[in-house]
This record gives structure tokens, C-alpha cells and sequence, in this order.
């Protein structure tokens, strides 16, 4: 008989390109969504919660140069008895998703309709250092308005909620660009000729790596790059090429300055001239709320999705440095981006419905966070009641249950109660401010011994024993007086493990 072989065991390990949250990490990006929410809310935005799948007919064309309907996204087809069904995908943005609901539902939404979201997308690319294919998104979107107050109003909400979670004013910047200014610049430079406009925006784009010579070079017959492989231009002259450089270095000194050279750079362009009067507006609307160029600025060089957005661009950076890997200084970078898209919805509807909008990065949000060292410390653990008598369970849930009815966070050590020790080296493990003890003796004279373990680990760290016996870290208190003498230990160990943000104060 032949031998049957085992199935051999899976491998306990994340799949490439995902990765695991634990604990702190989990309740920081948790504490982070609630302060941003709170903003949106404050504004008027309304909470949505869509479907993680979508049809990929409705997610439409999510990568740039990709033909192939699931490429991009971790997709499958459904079947039935009869034939083959729909691609469906996990959703590769909140934004696509947003579009499909207000097409099925616009004629019982508000319009405009201003709504949130949050909540992780799916994308099946390649993974890289800090680059995963699982991560959270955070957006607030207003549709059916076409008034560049709603575009202002994206960008102030966007301040206000960086320095929310943390980021104070000067450590950011918000740069607003209009991708109408740059059709403008398009027609200022005769090119007409949708492949090469498309070559031209694609240049447009590397402004920030190659600089105003590279762009110079790359529009017309090319250049070599870092490694000396040569890259072949866009062939436009010298005359053609001068109102993008223009546009790439139209910043002033000051709004009216840099709204001035726009104009110029633009020509006689209508749209080009619409754009620039659609940034000016913006900018005075923004002053008008005291949103300065300490926070906001127009700047002509954010060229990002300009094959997607219509009108207004927007992008977060953050200006602070932070050192690299490799132990070198360097900006931190972008944490947001958005602007206006008015012709998503018209996929689902036939008709053209405008709409602006912005995504926060949040896992790049709070590693510049812990990167300033602003989040990331010790994660304070609950209370942990030990066990000396298994016999005497309920009493220690009593125990337990007493401190959470007063916003304590608390457990009770559910493990094997026999060896003490293991018991408070599973507190230390939790990271738990305080042991609680309570054996025969002590129940018996009705008092309960309170063991500070933030202190005693200090204490044990360089303390003498003279010391040690001056400053004790364990205490015997009245059973009735446990619950004030545990919040006054939390509050001399800066903390107060209470049970989450609706817990009462402890």
C-alpha cells in the first residue's frame, strides 16, 4: 500500500507586499482617522462607508499605460451554472468607488453632495521598502459643485487637519496649481497633437528630478540621464519650449507676482487666462478665512495627475528634514494630494458632473510623526489584578470589574496562576503601569497591595538600596481607597490607561 503523504504545513508568513499592525501602531492610526473625521465633520462632510469591491468596469482605467482590465488590482472573475460573470476588484482608491455611488444614488443625495472616507485599498504592484499593497486612505470629496470655493474650502480643510493630528504650521505647506493654466500653456505653444501633448505633460512631470535645464533638454532633442543612457526628447524648438519653462518658473515673491508671470506664460490663451483667474480666486478666498502663504501658496511646479484632474491641484508637503537610511538629511515629502475631476461621474451618467477632492496619506502621516518623534513612545498596558488563589477568581473579577466601571483599563491574568513571577513578567510584557495583589492575608484585613511597575522598574534600573527603600514601589491600601490610590500612580506616571477616548477621566 502505498505510502500517503502528508500535507505539508503552511508557511506562517504575510504574503509580499502586506504586512501585519500591532498594538500601538493599530491605536495610533485608530486615534489619527478620529481627529481628521472630526475635522471633515466640523466642515460639514458627511460620513460613507462603500463596498471593498468593485466591478472593474466600474473602477475604470486605474493605472496609467495598462490595457488590461485587471491589471493593477487584485482582481477575479465570479461564475455561475451558465457562463462566465463580472471582473470584480478590490477596491484600488476610494475615489472610483465614490463616483459609482453618486451615479446609483444621485437622485437621493444633496447636491452638492460632500462626503469622507476611509478605510485600506488594495494594489497589485510591485512592493518596495515603505511601498505595500495594502494601506489606508483618507478622503473628503465634494461633488456637484463647480464654484472654486469648494476647491478653497479642500485646502483650508487640509491645514486644519494636519496641524489636528500633529503637524504644526511651518512644518508644512499646501501648493495649489491649476491644470488649466498649463492647457493654456499647451496652446500658448501651438502643440495640438494629443500624443504629444501627453509628452510634453509626462516632461512636465519630472520638473522635480531633472530641474529647469533637464526639462529644457527633454523637450526638445533629449538628454542623458544619471546612469549615461540617453533619453530621446519631445523635439520641440527652443520658441516651443519657452512657455513650459515660463510655467514651471513662475513663482514670485508674492501671489500677485506669481499670478502675474502665469499670465504671461499663458499668452492668449482663454483657458490658459480662466485657470490663473480660478487661482486668484482661490487665493483670495483663502485670505479671506486667514489661510496665508505660510500655509497655502500657488505654485506652478505641482504637476501631479495632470492626466486626471481638470482644473485645481492640490498637494501637502511636509518641510521639516528627517534623516534617510542611509543616515542622510532629506525632506519628508508629500502626505496629501488632490484637486478637481470633473469628468469621473461622467463614465456611470453621460454627463459631466464637477467634483474636487483630496486623499491623506495617513501611513506616511504618522511616519513623519514618529519620525519627529511626536508618536511611537512606550504603549501604556492595562492594569493587571493577579491571581494567588484560582479558587478565588470572582473576587479578582470583582476587582477588575470595579476599575473598568470607573474608566480604568484593567485585566485580570488569565494564564497559569501558580508561578507568581510569570504572572508580573507578563505585566511587564503588557507594558501594565500597575499590579494589583490580593492574597488571603490581605483579603482577610480587607486591603489590596498596589505594585508600581513603571516606578520599580526604574527603581531597579540604578537606584541603591537606600534609595530603593525610600522611594517604594509597592503599596498596601484599603480595599475601598484601591480605585483613588491607582488613578493617583497613573497620574505621577504621566498616564491614566484609561479604556479609550470615552472613557470617563480618570
Amino acid at each position: 500500500m502505498a505510502k500517503v503523504k502528508k500535507t505539508p504545513r503552511p508557511k506562517a508568513e504575510t504574503p509580499k507586499g502586506f504586512r501585519d499592525y500591532f498594538g500601538t501602531e493599530v491605536t495610533e492610526r485608530t486615534e489619527m482617522l478620529a481627529k481628521i473625521a472630526a475635522v471633515y465633520h466640523r466642515y460639514g462632510f458627511e460620513a460613507l462607508e462603500s463596498s471593498a469591491v468593485e466591478t472593474v468596469e466600474a473602477l475604470g482605467k486605474f493605472l496609467p499605460d495598462v490595457d488590461r482590465p485587471n491589471e493593477g488590482v487584485f482582481a477575479w472573475q465570479e461564475f455561475d451554472e451558465k457562463d462566465q460573470g463580472d471582473w470584480l476588484a478590490l477596491r484600488y482608491d476610494l475615489t472610483a468607488p465614490l463616483a459609482r455611488v453618486y451615479a446609483q444614488h444621485r437622485n437621493d443625495l444633496p447636491t452638492p453632495y460632500r462626503r469622507f472616507a476611509m478605510g485600506p485599498v488594495w494594489r497589485n504592484e510591485k512592493p518596495g521598502p515603505g511601498r505595500f499593497r495594502q494601506f489606508y486612505q483618507c478622503d473628503a470629496d465634494t461633488v456637484g459643485s463647480a464654484s472654486v470655493a469648494a476647491d478653497a474650502e479642500i485646502c483650508a480643510m487640509l491645514a486644519d487637519c494636519l496641524e489636528e493630528v500633529g503637524i504644526p504650521r511651518g512644518d508644512y505647506i499646501i501648493r495649489v496649481n491649476n491644470r488649466k493654466v498649463l492647457n493654456g500653456v499647451l496652446e500658448a505653444m501651438g502643440v495640438t497633437d494629443e500624443a504629444q501633448a501627453a509628452d510634453v505633460l509626462r516632461t512636465i512631470d519630472k520638473f522635480d528630478k531633472v530641474g529647469e535645464e533637464g526639462v529644457r533638454q527633454l523637450l526638445g532633442k533629449g538628454r542623458l540621464d544619471a546612469s549615461g543612457a540617453y533619453i530621446d526628447g519631445v523635439g520641440l524648438d527652443e520658441a516651443q519650449a519657452e512657455p513650459v519653462l515660463a510655467f514651471l518658473t513662475s513663482k514670485g515673491e508674492t501671489v500677485a507676482e506669481t499670478l502675474a508671470n502665469l499670465r504671461a506664460a499663458v499668452g492668449g490663451s482663454a483657458v490658459g487666462a480662466e485657470g490663473v483667474d480660478e487661482l486668484e480666486e482661490i487665493a483670495s478666498l483663502l485670505e479671506a478665512q486667514g489661510y496665508g502663504a505660510d500655509r497655502i501658496v500657488i505654485d506652478p511646479s505641482v504637476v501631479r495627475g495632470l492626466g486626471y484632474y481638470t482644473g485645481p491641484v492640490f498637494e501637502a508637503e511636509l518641510t521639516f528634514e528627517i534623516l534617510d537610511e542611509k543616515g542622510r538629511k532629506r525632506q519628508f515629502g508629500s502626505v496629501s494630494g488632490g484637486g478637481r475631476y470633473d469628468g469621473l461621474v461622467k463614465r456611470f451618467t453621460g454627463q459631466e458632473v464637477p467634483a474636487t477632492g483630496i486623499s491623506i496619506g495617513v501611513d506616511r502621516l504618522l511616519a513623519a510623526l514618529r519620525a519627529k518623534g511626536r508618536v511611537g513612545g512606550r504603549a501604556e498596558g492595562p492594569v493587571v489584578v493577579t491571581v494567588m488563589d484560582k479558587a478565588r477568581m470572582a473576587d479578582y473579577q470583582a476587582i477588575v470589574g470595579e476599575l473598568r466601571r470607573e474608566g480604568i483599563r484593567a485585566e485580570v491574568y488569565l494564564g497559569n496562576p501558580k508561578n507568581f513571577g510569570n504572572q508580573l513578567k507578563y505585566a511587564d510584557k503588557r507594558n501594565s503601569p500597575i499590579a494589583v495583589i490580593e492574597g488571603e492575608d490581605e483579603k482577610a484585613r480587607g486591603v489590596v497591595q498596589l505594585k508600581d511597575l513603571i516606578l520599580g522598574a526604574k527603581i531597579a534600573e540604578n537606584a541603591t538600596l537606600e534609595e530603593w527603600k525610600e522611594r517604594p514601589s509597592q503599596f498596601e491600601v484599603p480595599r475601598d481607597q484601591m480605585v483613588a490610590k491607582i488613578r493617583e500612580i497613573l497620574a505621577s506616571q504621566g498616564g491614566d490607561s484609561s479604556s479609550g477616548p470615552d472613557a470617563e477621566e480618570t
